[in-house]
């Protein structure tokens, strides 16, 4: 052990801390406001759904603070623990050639997390799921859904590892930036193929059939300036009961995606709202935002690991023996979220801002008050807490909670 060994285990133990206290802090912040429903929700959501949604997410929770603790030990198992080195030496006996080893040795860690994390979502769809009334899914169906996630991990994942890995052996000092100009090129091929190739393989995606619906919905695209392939409905409910509703694709291979169960719960004005909401993310440029500050960290991360792969203390510090291209790129993988753990308040605060300026382009499309209809029975249907604590909602939510968007698109409607 090393320096870097030190500082490695520093870290991975404070931002394994900082998850758990953070999730006690949930906890105990739903429970202690469990038996009451908040002023803004009176009369909107009943108790007991209150107390089902409080319910739920401690369960969620708990189970969170589970799969925090399996995974740090899991990352010292491979990393100090010497279990990398076993795999790179099984894979180095069982496959002669450099290239498909390092895969090999890639794929095989991947497969592995998985697996260990497999048990708990059994028991969060089979158990929790089941037991708040929101898994449609059979075991038949969870096997083929791991099957096919699997499958495709190994048809799509494999040759862009091995051409990554290429690109580290034979591209000279500067093989990171041609690295970063694959991953984003790839990234960008898959987000167009997903809507159309990828996301059929999992569910049945139908156009809307509701005429009148689809002719609102056209008439709001129009004023929105948005273009896309079609409205579709998914059947979300052949595994959940869950519902949500997103845009998928680029260019001109652009969808709309509705859960059947939301068109279930929300009438046409909230279904609007709802997609007006949406399209406020396209009107603010917070897609193009988005990717454009991921296309920038993916190269400051490429970079990094540039600088790192020539760097012996780093490998030293990890406790790993062999040191070629695929153990470097599995590794930085592996370790580059026990350091960025601490700036996710930095994402989620960006992400908030996007949330809010979405509803406030979506209350001059529709009426504030119909947006605010669709979410208080999403909350409600979702069984999303009304309480969360505010710091762990501040490092892990996207969205603001509840009662902080509810007043916002009221000023938002006393203001129009």
């Amino acid at each position: 052990m090393n320096e870097f060994s030190y500082l490695f285990l520093v870290f991975l133990i404070a931002s394994m801390v900082l998850k758990i206290w953070l999730n006690r802090r949930q906890i105990a912040h739903i429970t202690k406001h469990r038996d009451e429903v908040p002023v803004d929700f009176i009369g909107k959501i009943d108790l007991k759904a209150h107390q089902k949604a409080a319910d739920y997410t401690l369960e969620k929770t708990q189970l969170s603070t589970l799969s925090t603790i399996i995974g740090s030990a899991l990352l010292i198992l491979l990393t100090l623990g010497g279990l990398i080195n076993f795999i790179v030496l099984q894979s180095q006996a069982m496959i002669n050639h450099d290239l498909w080893s390092g895969v090999a040795i890639i794929m095989f860690v991947f497969i592995l997390a998985h697996l260990v994390e497999l048990p708990i979502q059994l028991y969060q769809t089979f158990n929790v799921e089941q037991k708040y009334g929101f898994n449609r899914s059979t075991l038949g169906q969870f096997i083929k859904d791991q099957g096919l996630q699997l499958g495709l991990m190994f048809l799509i994942g494999s040759p862009l590892l091995y051409a990554l890995v290429w690109i580290m052996g034979a591209m000279g000092d500067y093989w990171w930036l041609y690295a970063w100009i694959l991953t984003i090129s790839f990234t960008f091929f898959m987000t167009w193929l997903l809507p159309t190739v990828i996301a059929p393989l999992f569910n049945t995606f139908t156009p809307l059939e509701d005429e009148q619906l689809k002719q609102r919905i056209q008439q709001l695209l129009e004023r929105c300036g948005f273009n896309s392939k079609g409205v579709y409905v998914m059947d979300g409910s052949r595994r959940s009961g869950h519902g949500n509703a997103y845009f998928t694709g680029v260019g001109k291979n652009k969808r709309i995606v509705f859960y059947d169960t939301l068109l279930d719960s929300l009438n046409a004005d909230e279904i609007e709202a709802v997609l007006a909401h949406e399209l406020g993310h396209f009107k603010c440029k917070h897609i193009n935002k988005q990717m454009l500050v991921s296309t920038l960290v993916t190269l400051v991360g490429f970079a990094l690991l540039g600088w790192l792969n020539n760097q012996t203390w780093f490998f030293d510090g990890l406790g790993i023996l062999q040191i070629n291209n695929a153990v470097a790129l599995l590794l930085f993988i592996l370790v580059t979220p026990v350091f960025t753990t601490f700036l996710q308040p930095l994402s989620s605060h960006l992400q908030r801002k996007f949330e809010f300026e979405a509803d406030a382009f979506a209350s001059t499309m529709t009426k504030p008050e119909f947006l605010i209809q669709a979410l208080v029975k999403l909350y409600r249907d979702n069984a999303s807490t009304l309480t969360p604590d505010p710091i762990y909602s501040g490092f892990h939510h996207s969205h603001p909670p509840a009662g902080v968007r509810i007043n916002h698109l009221k000023t938002l409607d006393s203001s129009a």
